[in-house]
């Protein structure tokens, strides 16, 4: 049985196939991730304690720090990146450019991009940091859970470690906290807006002062951090009102008052009680605007923006919109409740000018624009709710199931200020997202719950996807849930019912007991059909 041992330099290209396989990198578990390149059988290089051990026959077998990985199908390669991009005619010489891409985060949203990432063609590999167990055994990216993600220093010496030619920051939080702006000082090309421009979702107040300097169109507001004043401004317009906390709180922060009395609690348990902290101690009082909510998705090079595919959330826990908001309980894309006319007005009248008031107000703003849109039901109009700076979960899900566009290309392309002209690409048809969460959910609830049947559940209809924002494995090697959101299980279809039933068909294959899920995802767009029921 013939071997051969490389050791890899920090230069040095690898990559995995499509066949699986697991590995003790880190402590993490992947498989599947793919590096195109040329292998030079019997050359050596050295990076620290990472070597590989290849069976010519039948398996490769690697040490990093001590643990472990095989794989029937491993190839690695001694070839550098030369950065060059186009996108559609772009770049700056026209050759065809192969980046290291990593996402920063874990959850359901970073899945997604990953998967997206692995498909593209420019993309040579995806690391995940910190990601997660099922990250990691999807194959879709190499997941390094040992990274701390709130040290930049730490994130720019991998990054120039492992050749890194695109960093895409998913958490709102660590925009907010700057790790964008540190990685493009060190010479990252970053996917993620500043902390000065990702103030548009740290703060619902300055959003809201932006909408009055530059005339977007939002919901009548005032901010408060004096009880009584906050108070007196609810009994003058009435309920039912919207109630924000001014800073991040995972999506949280807003809760809808359907009596005055219930407008006051909320009012005294952020800014007296302080449920939230330091984001709550300023409030903004909204009026309550009647309609249906959409989101609006754009990519901003810092001028210029291009729109991606509508979708619809649905933040309430229960069926029918009933219950405290939370971070998605589903998603359909497209929404057919965002005409090709009313994107239009979206782009024209809300997503541009913030992209000219952001660059005239010294926050030049680089990254995507999600706009939460309330289409109201009076006028018929868009207004906007709230902005947030990285792309939506569960939104993204349903959106990069359906791009078929080259991302890494074009999140380098919007890195460039080069996405004058770009267009994306998209499969015709729908995709759904029904999230499953953890019983008890936006409540206190039980981690460690384990979850069987994922692997049946991705094989039971055709184009079925299995995101994971919250698992882990245990000793045993069963998947446990370890969040609140867990799961995301998406499909697609020829139209939204195809989708729809495809993805309820995979939900009812789930044995998780101490799980649960909204039967209803498409409702608005479905009224008629009777949806799942709870296994």
């Amino acid at each position: 049985m013939a071997f051969t041992t490389l050791n890899l330099s920090q230069y040095l290209k690898l990559g995995i196939n499509n066949n699986s396989f697991s590995n003790g990198f880190s402590g993490s578990q992947f498989s599947n991730s793919f590096l195109s390149s040329k292998l030079f059988l019997g050359s050596s290089c050295s990076v620290g304690t990472l070597s590989f051990t290849i069976n010519h026959h039948s398996s490769c077998r690697a040490n990093f720090n001590g643990s472990q990985w095989s794989s029937t199908a491993f190839r690695c390669f001694a070839q550098k990146s030369e950065p060059s991009l186009s996108v559609d005619g772009l770049g700056t010489n026209g050759a065809s450019e192969r980046v290291v891409v990593l996402v920063i985060g874990g959850g359901g949203r970073e899945h997604a991009l990953c998967y997206a990432l692995q498909r593209s063609p420019s993309c040579d590999a995806v690391f995940c940091a910190p990601g997660n167990a099922g990250i990691s055994s999807s194959g879709n990216a190499t997941c390094i859970p040992d990274l701390d993600i709130s040290d930049s220093s730490a994130v720019i010496s991998f990054c120039h470690k492992w050749n890194v030619g695109l960093v895409v920051v998913g958490p709102e939080a660590s925009l907010v906290s700057g790790l964008a702006n540190d990685l493009v000082k060190a010479g990252v090309p970053t996917f993620g807006p500043s902390a000065e421009a990702a103030a548009l979702e740290g703060s619902k107040n300055f959003m809201k002062s932006i909408c009055d300097k530059y005339g977007i169109p939002t919901a009548k507001y005032q901010t408060f951090s004096d009880v009584s004043a906050a108070k007196q401004y609810i009994k003058e317009q009435g309920a039912p009102i919207v109630i924000k906390a001014d800073g991040l709180a995972a999506g949280k922060e807003v809760i809808v008052a359907a009596t005055l009395e219930e407008a006051y609690e909320i009012v005294d348990s952020m800014l007296v009680e302080g449920v939230f902290g330091s984001a709550g101690c300023r409030v903004i009082v909204e009026e309550f605007l009647e309609g249906e909510e959409a989101s609006f998705f754009a990519l901003v090079d810092g001028e210029h923006a291009i729109p991606l595919e509508s979708a619809q959330d649905h933040k309430r826990v229960g069926d029918g919109d009933t219950g405290p908001n939370t971070g998605g309980m589903g998603a359909y894309s497209p929404a057919p409740v965002l005409t090709k006319e009313l994107q239009s007005l979206v782009m024209e009248s809300i997503i541009l000018p913030t992209v000219k008031g952001m660059l005239e107000e010294g926050r030049k703003f680089n990254g995507v624009l999600y706009a939460g849109l309330m289409i109201e039901k009076k006028s018929g109009l868009p207004k906007l709710i709230e902005y947030n700076v990285r792309f939506g979960d569960p939104e993204c899900q349903v959106l990069m199931v359906r791009l078929e566009s080259d991302l890494a290309k074009v999140l380098l392309a919007a890195c460039r200020g080069e996405l004058k002209g770009v267009s994306l690409n998209w499969s015709p048809g729908s995709a759904m997202v029904v999230v499953m969460a953890s019983k008890g959910y936006p409540g206190s609830y039980e981690k460690g719950t384990v979850i069987q049947n994922l692997e049946e559940a991705e094989h039971v209809a055709p184009s079925v996807k299995l995101f994971h924002a919250g698992t882990a494995l245990d000793l045993d090697g069963n998947f446990i849930a370890t969040g609140g959101r867990v799961l995301g299980i998406t499909a697609k279809g020829k139209d939204l019912e195809e989708a729809r039933d495809r993805a309820y068909q995979a939900v009812e294959e789930i044995n998780w007991p101490r799980g649960f899920y909204r039967h209803d995802i498409g409702w608005r767009a479905l009224p008629q059909k009777q949806f799942a029921t709870d296994a």
